[in-house]
């Protein structure tokens, strides 16, 4: 079975998500200076999007930073993608950028904190991907 790693900001909705899924996950900080987990088996990185309304910026620095380490990126083996609807066809973009620059399927969309519909939905997937890819 594999893992979550997730990055959520001051807001705290990809953070309520991934505690309400009930699954470990490793959480990348908000601080730069703060030390970056890095994962010890595949994962599945959940990623908030940011943007500038045009879609530039819409994957947060940190996610880029932690990304951006071979090891790390190594292990990645889906993304869902968090947002707001309000961003229309920039909505959970980050999910998109970050599935197609490590070749990597995207698994869902959540918007902010996500449904129950949501939780249940990802939690029932993410047993079935793991298990396809066990």
């Amino acid at each position: 079975m594999g893992g979550l790693v997730y990055y959520s900001s001051a807001s705290g909705n990809t953070a309520r998500f991934v505690t309400r899924l009930g699954l470990p996950a490793l959480r990348i900080p908000i601080r730069p200076a703060d030390p970056t987990p890095l994962p010890d088996r595949p994962y599945v990185l959940i990623c908030p999007t940011y943007g500038d309304g045009e879609g530039r910026g819409a994957v947060a620095k940190q996610v880029i930073h932690f990304l951006n380490d071979p090891a790390r990126r190594a292990l990645i083996r889906g993304v869902i993608g968090t947002g707001n609807r309000n961003f229309g066809r920039h909505y959970a973009s980050a999910g998109d950028v970050i599935a197609e620059k490590c070749q990597v399927p995207l698994l869902y969309r959540i918007e902010l904190a996500g449904t129950e519909t949501d939780i249940a939905r990802v939690r029932d997937g993410l047993d079935t991907f793991w298990r396809a890819h066990a």
